[in-house]
């Protein structure tokens, strides 16, 4: 018979003043969680700094873990709200403010944060789970009331994406879409290093604070048209609105819009050339995704729509 591997067992660094509660009592991370705790407090100090927290603040957390920023957030402001989805980590985090003068600041919410409904809350800070990042940025950006800011962390790449400019290589329909929302800025590198167990990426620190009021736009006719120039970011518009599958979606969607409007189609209509025509119009025929800001996309969705074309 094969021999049997045994468990690794975290080692317990209790001469570091840095450890964390849960490796000191001997829990065992979850990766599928995407448990990487946070144990420099330089980091947590940092990033708590760069929310500019107020007294009266509501604080929400996701991925909490063992409670090194929760409980740092708790000296700070009115009440934390921390979601998180592993029971193990939520009775960590009850025994640490059991008895103190934080415990009824503290709201804990079990349960997968993409499934349910966010709660109100003035500023977000984590160390995101990064399985979920680009989910919850999205989830973050829809919600209402605004928020004032998000200070997250995220994979380097991924955070690096959310920053990208057009033209960048990292540029994609997740750079757009969110510097559409709020304005991103890049404020943190954090090595691997810094987490118990070590990720095997670097991490980076963003700041998100959602525009408000938002652009005035139809948020499902700009994700279709968005979906379709950035399905392959590197080809000509004019090439991608060629293809046989985005001509059937417009044509059929453009046969909707009359019929509910009343218009009659001609029946000289022809599809590819009104789009051909509308692209040319200014000059989008042979521009690409990769280099096109968010004033492109807001002038080629206008160009569109006043024709009567539509993506959702």
């Amino acid at each position: 018979m094969p021999k049997v591997k045994s468990e690794k067992k975290f080692r317990n660094h209790k001469e570091t003043s840095s450890s964390t509660a849960g490796a000191q009592q001997g829990i065992r991370f979850n990766k599928d969680f995407g448990q990487h705790i946070l144990k420099n407090p330089l980091i947590v100090t940092s990033m708590i700094e760069k929310a500019a927290l107020q007294p009266t603040d509501t604080v929400l957390e996701i991925g909490p873990g063992t409670g090194n920023m929760t409980i740092k957030l708790l000296e700070k402001v009115k009440k934390v709200v921390a979601c998180e989805v592993d029971p193990r980590m939520v009775a960590e985090l009850q025994k640490r403010v059991q008895g103190t003068h934080l415990q009824n600041k503290l709201e804990i919410r079990v349960g997968d944060v993409l499934k349910n409904d966010l709660p109100f809350f003035d500023v977000c800070v984590a160390n995101m789970p990064y399985q979920i990042s680009s989910p919850f940025v999205f989830k973050l950006l829809m919600h209402r009331p605004f928020f004032k800011c998000a200070i997250l962390m995220f994979q380097r790449e991924f955070a690096l994406r959310l920053t990208a400019k057009p033209g960048e290589k990292l540029y994609c329909r997740l750079s757009l879409n969110t510097q559409l929302l709020a304005r991103v800025d890049h404020i943190m590198k954090v090595g691997k290093n810094n987490f118990r167990p070590p990720p095997k990426v670097e991490s980076s620190v963003v700041r998100i604070e959602p525009k408000n009021p938002p652009p005035p736009i139809n948020y499902q006719e700009w994700d279709g048209l968005t979906r379709i120039a950035f399905n392959r970011k590197n080809k000509t518009l004019g090439a991608e609105f060629k293809s046989t599958n985005v001509l059937n979606l417009l044509e059929k969607n453009f046969k909707i819009h009359c019929s509910l409007n009343n218009k009659p189609i001609p029946d000289s209509f022809d599809m590819k050339t009104k789009i051909e025509e509308i692209l040319s119009k200014n000059n989008f025929a042979e521009k690409r995704a990769r280099t096109m800001d968010i004033d492109d996309f807001l002038q080629l969705l206008h160009d569109f729509n006043s024709e009567g074309i539509h993506f959702s």
